[in-house]
């Protein structure tokens, strides 16, 4: 059931042919078995990276979707005409210089920290218990424009040389742009 503020609590399975879920449709090939998936590159913790990541891989997980269409496009993503979607397996971006639980500490990491430039941040509890603070819990705005993800360079890293996409997927695009390195993520371009 969403709590007061629509927010649904938990996870939303998706539905491969429901219209509703077409902006998450775009990042899985169901034949394939693959997902378009940003995470930090493995050998370089200030590196990011976009790879098509085997649907085995992230099961028992939940992933966030971001992109043109979601939430105000934060990150600046994509445009309207070609629309660019990415998903974000939750806990992929381990905090580093975290905030103690005070509501004075959380402000200031929020508002002066560079990695406060973010939505949220989850404590995953040594009991199991999750605790969530999102910026807006502590009357901060979200979206804004100078995100923390956008302060790191990306590189595309697919490696699909062995399939055949469809010319108008987004497999198909980044294969084109593969081992490339952006500045940030709203740099990307693809060739459509």
């Amino acid at each position: 059931m969403p709590d007061e503020n629509g927010h649904i609590p938990g996870w939303v399975p998706v539905e491969k042919n429901n219209k509703q879920y077409c902006w998450h449709s775009s990042v899985v090939h169901y034949e394939f078995e693959i997902a378009l998936v940003l995470k930090h590159h493995p050998d370089d913790p200030n590196l990011l990276e976009i790879s098509a990541v085997p649907l085995s891989d992230l099961l028992e997980q939940t992933l966030e979707l971001i992109g043109t269409n979601i939430n105000g496009n934060p990150y600046g993503l994509g445009s309207k005409k070609h629309p660019l979607h990415l998903l974000i397996p939750h806990g992929a971006f381990q905090i580093r210089n975290l905030p103690t639980l005070k509501h004075s500490d959380l402000l200031s990491w929020f508002e002066g920290c560079r990695e406060g430039k973010i939505e949220g941040i989850v404590w995953h509890c040594s009991d199991g218990c999750l605790i969530k603070v999102h910026r807006h819990h502590l009357g901060l705005c979200w979206p804004i424009a100078d995100t923390y993800l956008n302060s790191k360079p990306v590189v595309i890293n697919m490696n699909l040389n062995k399939y055949s996409f469809d010319t108008k997927c987004l497999f198909n695009h980044f294969s084109k742009i593969d081992h490339q390195k952006f500045s940030r993520l709203k740099d990307i371009t693809l060739d459509v």
